[in-house]
C-alpha cells in the first residue's frame, strides 16, 4: 500500500532479461538512494505507480523483476536505461496518509494531451480510458505515474490536475511532453462502492 506521495526522482540503470523468465519477463534496476536506504528482498517499491518487489538491493540500487502482464498493462515496458522514475517505498502503518489509499496495481495507460503553463503552475491534461472514466469525478483523488492528485475538471475522454512547482520540480511529471505515457490508477474506493452497489441492486 502506498500514499502517491512520491520519495524521490530515481533512474533506471539497467533492464535485462530475467533468466528464470525467458520471454515472459525482464529484471529492472534502479538507483534510489532514499528508497534504498533500509530496502531488503521482499520489500514493495512502487515505480511510476507499479507495485514492484525488491529481489535485490545493493548501494543505492534495487532490482525487480517485471512480468509480462505488468509491461503490457503499464508504461514500464517503454523504459530504458536512464529513464526517470517516480519512486515510493511501501507505506507503514504509523505514516501520514499524505496523499490517499494507492494500491499500485494499474488500471490503464494514458498520455498527456495538453499542457497550460501559469505562473508558477501547470494545468496538464490527460486521456481517460473509457472503462476507466466512471471512476474519475471532479475534486475526487486519482493516481498519474504514482503520483497523488486532485482531479480538477472531467470530459468524455480526458481528465485536468493542477501541477504545483513541487510536484512539477520532483516527479517526473514536470518533464513529460505531449503523448508522453502514464499509468493511472483510480481511487480503489470508487470500485468498492461499486461493486458493494451492484451487488445490492442484484439482490434487490
Amino acid at each position: 500500500m502506498f500514499t502517491g506521495i512520491v520519495e524521490e526522482l530515481g533512474e533506471v540503470t539497467g533492464i535485462e532479461q530475467a533468466g528464470d523468465f525467458a520471454g515472459d519477463a525482464v529484471r529492472l534496476t534502479v538507483r534510489g538512494p532514499v528508497v534504498t536506504a533500509d530496502a531488503a528482498h521482499g520489500d514493495s517499491i512502487a515505480v511510476n505507480g507499479v507495485c514492484l518487489t525488491v529481489t535485490a538491493a545493493s548501494g543505492e540500487t534495487f532490482s525487480a523483476d517485471v512480468m509480462k502482464e505488468t509491461l503490457d498493462r503499464s508504461s514500464l515496458g517503454a523504459l530504458t536505461a536512464g529513464s526517470r522514475v517516480n519512486l515510493e517505498r511501501a507505506a507503514k502503518v504509523s505514516d501520514r496518509l499524505g496523499g490517499h489509499i494507492v494500491q499500485g496495481h494499474v488500471d490503464a495507460k494514458a498520455e498527456v494531451v495538453e499542457r497550460t503553463s501559469g505562473s508558477r503552475w501547470e494545468t496538464v491534461r490527460f486521456s481517460l480510458p473509457a472503462g476507466l472514466a466512471r471512476y474519475v469525478v471532479e475534486k475526487g483523488s486519482i493516481t498519474v505515474d504514482g503520483v497523488s492528485l486532485t482531479v480538477a475538471s472531467v470530459g468524455a475522454d480526458s481528465f485536468t490536475v493542477g501541477l504545483i512547482p513541487t510536484t512539477l520540480d520532483l516527479t517526473t511529471l514536470g518533464a513529460k511532453g505531449i503523448g508522453a505515457p502514464v499509468n493511472l490508477e483510480a481511487d480503489v474506493i470508487a470500485k468498492y462502492v461499486e461493486s458493494l452497489m451492484t451487488h445490492v441492486q442484484a439482490g434487490a
